[in-house]
């Protein structure tokens, strides 16, 4: 079972409305409904990162205990009973398939009755931010030739990079960033004249306006982003083709070389086995043994699809991280799959790596906490494709950011799939039905976008 990580974010598809919420305990985002006119999401959803909860529905009664807190709500109803007091809502409280839904509109009074502390919620733009989280920027043009647009942050950040003519975006997906002042800066500089904050669908977003192409690198841990123009590079001959992809720089002072064998399009991981169990899912049923059920149904799935499929292990097989890492880099898949299981929550999870923002890495040799790296856009279209086709299942989902092995270790796109009941029995795990359900969205999202996964291994 994967623990929810100090910092995580449900990458959702592009044109989904989503809420983000900040906080000490972790950074993530969720899915919006839209019912009876009102923006709502999962109250069971809002507050598990944040703590131990939860929650049970009893016909029209839905109730929720958060740490030590007590919450009583009733479906169609705006009013909850919260710490033996009543409150109100503002909106009728929602039961969908088990699923508490809270409208937006209420969650700046209610989450502090639950949290014991304030909250602001940035409406429009759906970012929620719980205590003292913000990250804040300065950011001046030097006088260097070219000249350089240097950003300093209060905590390290790692947006995603795009650019067109004449502006360079920076996308902060998953942290708390607010503007220091004004939105719109202006420098007396040619080059790079201006440059405009602005937030929408939980994520907030600087775009650097530049009259030459720009280039964005990063530096004192991610605390500092420099954007110059762009290095102009001299058309050379292409390089001769290598034997083998780069070799990956291990945690030990050896390194391991990794050669080609056949490729396969898919790597699956089925977590755990041997002496490691994993999670207790229940008193007769280990981790280890509900994800290689899964892990042999998903090859299926694949394979039926015509995508050929490397099943990492299957059987009771004992694998550290590093083996699976290096099993898995030296097939050089399209797609490398790892497969969790859990008894908490409900529905499916699905990870991507967060790899560190300063790399260590050698010439040919990559840094082995940060080869996934290169893959990070691949890995986040596979996420959403597969996100988006389990919403079309009415499969809930989210999908989430944390720094975990070996996705990190991985040259190739790197999810890990975690599956937990659709309801509250736990049996459910072992339902063919539902692991077919599971499997066949995971499938036919990989599917969906073969062609690019395919482009960049």
């Amino acid at each position: 079972m994967l623990m929810l990580a100090a910092v995580a974010l449900l990458l959702s598809a592009p044109d989904e409305k989503k809420i983000s919420i900040y906080s000490k305990a972790a950074n993530y985002s969720l899915p919006i409904t839209q019912k009876n006119g009102q923006d709502c999401a999962g109250l069971l959803e809002i507050l598990e990162p944040l703590g131990t909860v939860s929650a049970k529905a009893d016909g029209q009664r839905w109730k929720v205990r958060f740490n030590n807190v007590d919450g009583e709500f009733t479906a169609g109803k705006p009013r909850a009973r919260i710490r033996g007091h009543d409150f109100d809502l503002h909106a009728n409280f929602l039961i969908e398939n088990g699923r508490g839904l809270i409208p937006l509109a209420s969650l700046t009074q209610l989450l502090p009755q639950f949290l014991g502390g304030p909250v602001i919620f940035h409406e429009t733009s759906r970012r929620l931010f719980i205590g003292d989280v913000s990250v804040h920027f300065i950011a001046q043009v030097n006088k260097s030739n070219p000249p350089a647009l240097v950003m300093n942050f209060t905590s390290p950040v790692n947006p995603s990079i795009s650019t067109e003519p004449g502006k360079l975006r920076l996308l902060f997906t998953h942290e708390p960033l607010v503007p220091s002042g004004s939105q719109t800066l202006t420098f007396d500089s040619k080059i790079i004249p201006s440059a405009t904050y602005q937030e929408e669908n939980g994520a907030a977003e600087l775009t650097i306006a530049g009259t030459a192409p720009l280039f964005a690198r990063f530096s004192n841990d991610g605390r500092t982003i420099t954007v110059t123009a762009a290095p102009q590079v001299t058309a050379q001959a292409p390089p001769q083709p290598t034997a083998a992809p780069p070799s990956v720089t291990g945690s030990s002072s050896t390194t391991t070389t990794v050669p080609i064998s056949r490729r396969y399009f898919a790597v699956v991981d089925a977590s755990h086995g041997g002496d490691e169990r994993g999670a207790a899912i229940s008193d007769q049923l280990a981790e280890k043994d509900v994800t290689l059920a899964f892990a042999r149904r998903l090859r299926q799935e694949l394979e039926a699809r015509g995508l050929t499929t490397l099943l990492l292990r299957d059987g009771d097989t004992s694998l550290t991280l590093d083996q699976r890492a290096n099993i898995a880099n030296s097939n050089h898949p399209a797609i490398y799959i790892c497969v969790h299981a859990s008894s908490q929550g409900y529905g499916i999870r699905l990870y991507k790596a967060m790899v560190p923002s300063v790399a260590d890495s050698h010439g040919p040799f990559l840094d082995w906490s940060s080869a996934q790296a290169p893959f990070f856009t691949l890995s986040q279209s596979a996420a959403t494709s597969v996100a988006a086709e389990f919403q079309r299942r009415e499969i809930a989902v989210r999908t989430l950011i944390a720094p975990l092995r070996p996705l990190n270790s991985i040259i190739a796109a790197a999810v890990a799939v975690e599956v937990a009941p659709r309801g509250p029995s736990i049996a459910e795990l072992n339902d063919p039905e539902y692991q077919q359900s599971v499997t066949a969205a995971v499938a036919t999202g990989l599917s969906a976008v073969r062609a690019k996964l395919e482009a960049g291994r």
